[in-house]
């Protein structure tokens, strides 16, 4: 079965996901200072809005707002180069990377509950705000954004910094409900379009392919096949 091409949109919110190989020793163990480094001055340099982000060892998770296809594809190939570089040379991402569109004012909130609980997934910290190397602890208040593009979804929690900050953290420590963690998960592995029926047929006109899967099931019959 043919692959369906990348789904883009201009001016949509896209969630990234890149699987990273293990490093080949000890001496190579990713720094992941430097990799947060790198993201915001790969994302800066090609305009791309950087709303969150969230790393380990082992996964880098991004949301962002590309201005082209062209910048998308720059930053991954570019973080990959540099990783390598740390790692001096040799393949970094394990595959492709996934994307998906995810719909403003219903799923980016939830996206960047999802991608700044990352560390928890993996237990490496007992929630988004205890680790460094996320956009948690900027949408927290814990410190300070730095080149991070809040995205407008984030300012409507609040009409305060503080009250803004105080939802956020309340929301990252309640965490997702299954069902929303699940539809964000799904829309990645499939590289679709998340969000309500004017949305996805929105992506899919603009991206010229399918943009959510098909329903499930043989298809209906006609009346006239029937017949």
């Amino acid at each position: 079965m043919a692959r369906l091409a990348r789904l883009f949109c201009p001016d949509t919110p896209h969630l990234l996901q890149i699987a990273v190989l293990p490093a080949p020793s000890e001496a190579d163990v990713p720094v992941l200072d430097a990799w947060a480094r790198w993201v915001a001055q790969e994302a800066q340099a090609r305009q791309v809005a950087l709303h969150g982000w969230a790393l380990v060892p082992r996964e880098i998770l991004l949301l962002i707002t590309p201005p082209s296809a062209d910048a998308l594809r720059a930053l991954v190939q570019r973080l990959g180069r540099r990783i390598a570089a740390q790692r001096g040379g040799g393949q970094v991402f394990e595959g492709r990377y996934r994307s998906a569109l995810v719909q403003p004012g219903e799923w980016v909130l939830p996206a960047l509950i999802w991608l700044e609980s990352l560390p928890v997934r993996y237990g490496l910290a007992p929630g988004g705000e205890y680790w460094r190397w996320s956009s948690a602890r900027a949408h927290a208040g814990l410190e300070s954004a730095g080149t991070l593009n809040m995205h407008p979804d984030y300012w409507r929690c609040g009409n305060t910094p503080f009250d803004r900050q105080a939802s956020y953290r309340r929301l990252l420590r309640d965490g997702l409900e299954a069902s929303a963690s699940s539809a964000l998960q799904e829309a990645l592995a499939g590289q679709w379009a998340l969000g309500d029926r004017d949305f996805v047929a929105r992506a899919e006109r603009l991206a010229g392919r399918r943009a959510a899967p098909r329903p499930r099931g043989r298809p209906r019959k006609t009346p006239a096949t029937e017949a």
